[in-house]
């Protein structure tokens, strides 16, 4: 099976990494540095373009299904998060699934006033209860790649009044998540986004926006950006633009490209594409003798007991990570049936 990017991608290792890091398109790399190359210069007006900025937070909205105005742009997805968990009162109930990433947990664990609670991710719908007030999770879990079933946790928590929060970090770029469903999702862009880091997004309701507080507002969040560089904002955005952060325009002119790639590829492709290799992968795995962590339909695969071979994959060039006890490997776009065997003949010895 041929890659999907193409021209577009050049690694130099078998990269089943993605759910570490994605690899950048050559076009984003062009990006790049030539606003670098502009800046050394001291050509055109500041350090980056916020038209560039503006056309990012469009893609990325076309991609999650929301209007751009439910957009908000930022450089990590802690930072939207730590948002959100200051607008909570003292003594509000969080519920998350038991082992999700630390970014998704941790802006609620430091405040100390919040009432925190867990359930296996499986169980997550059924734990949603009067009182809870927000309920925090991973489409994909980052560990092992379980795909969350996000339509019985959106019933839920609307039939006891909780709001919802889901990162889509490990999921957007190659599954499709209705993002309007939730009252927020925050997505991290480096990684099967395949966007340079610094990229992030925040995703509002119409609804959640009037809860939560721009903390962190400045000029950049202001109705009239060019009428709001002294003194207070006298008027903020009227969209979630309020909650932008000051872009990283170096990411976000890469981000330009790297978005407008997975448009013209189409997220159904990659989709279809990265799941046959991981399927691929498993068949292997588990015929080597090694059961994999159940996550059906996932491009996440995670193997317990492999932890000793890592090194022997660094060596051979095949680039995997270590999380929770697991092997695990992540397929993506660049991909093929090539780099999926060569991991096995690694693994087979």
């Amino acid at each position: 099976m041929d890659t999907l990017g193409g021209a577009e991608f050049a690694p130099e290792t078998t990269y089943l990494n993605t759910a570490s890091c994605g690899l950048l398109p050559r076009r984003a790399v062009a990006a790049v540095q030539a606003l670098a190359e502009e800046n050394a210069a001291g050509r055109g007006v500041g350090a980056g373009s916020f038209e560039t900025v503006g056309d990012v937070r469009a893609a990325f909205a076309r991609l999650i299904g929301v209007p751009a105005e439910r957009v908000a742009t930022g450089g990590a997805v802690s930072v939207h998060v730590g948002l959100i968990a200051a607008s909570l009162p003292a003594g509000a109930e969080v519920l998350f699934p038991e082992g999700d990433f630390s970014s998704v947990i941790t802006p609620f664990s430091v405040r100390g006033d919040l009432k925190l609670r867990y359930a296996p991710l499986a169980d997550l719908a059924e734990a949603v209860r009067p009182g809870t007030a927000l309920v925090a999770l991973s489409s994909v879990q980052s560990a092992d790649g379980r795909i969350a079933d996000l339509e019985a946790v959106r019933v839920a928590a609307a039939a006891h009044g909780a709001r919802t929060l889901v990162d889509t970090t490990q999921s957007t770029g190659w599954l499709s998540v209705d993002a309007g469903a939730f009252d927020y999702t925050v997505t991290g862009g480096f990684k099967f986004l395949v966007c340079p880091r610094g990229t992030s997004f925040l995703t509002v309701s119409e609804e959640a926006q009037e809860s939560l507080v721009p903390l962190h507002a400045g000029w950049v969040s202001g109705e009239d950006l060019w009428a709001s560089t002294y003194g207070p904002v006298e008027e903020l955005a009227h969209t979630a633009r309020r909650f932008d952060e000051p872009p990283s325009f170096l990411s976000y002119h890469g981000a330009a490209e790297s978005l407008a790639l997975l448009e013209e590829i189409g997220v159904e492709a990659i989709h279809a594409h990265g799941t046959a290799l991981a399927a691929r992968f498993r068949e292997g795995v588990i015929g080597l003798g090694h059961e994999p962590v159940p996550a059906k339909g996932s491009v996440i695969v995670s193997v317990p007991g492999l932890t000793h071979r890592h090194p022997d994959l660094e060596r051979a060039g095949v680039a995997v990570s270590i999380r929770a006890g697991y092997v695990r490997a992540a397929f993506h776009l660049y991909n093929s049936t090539a780099d999926v065997d060569r991991a096995l003949d690694v693994l087979a010895g």
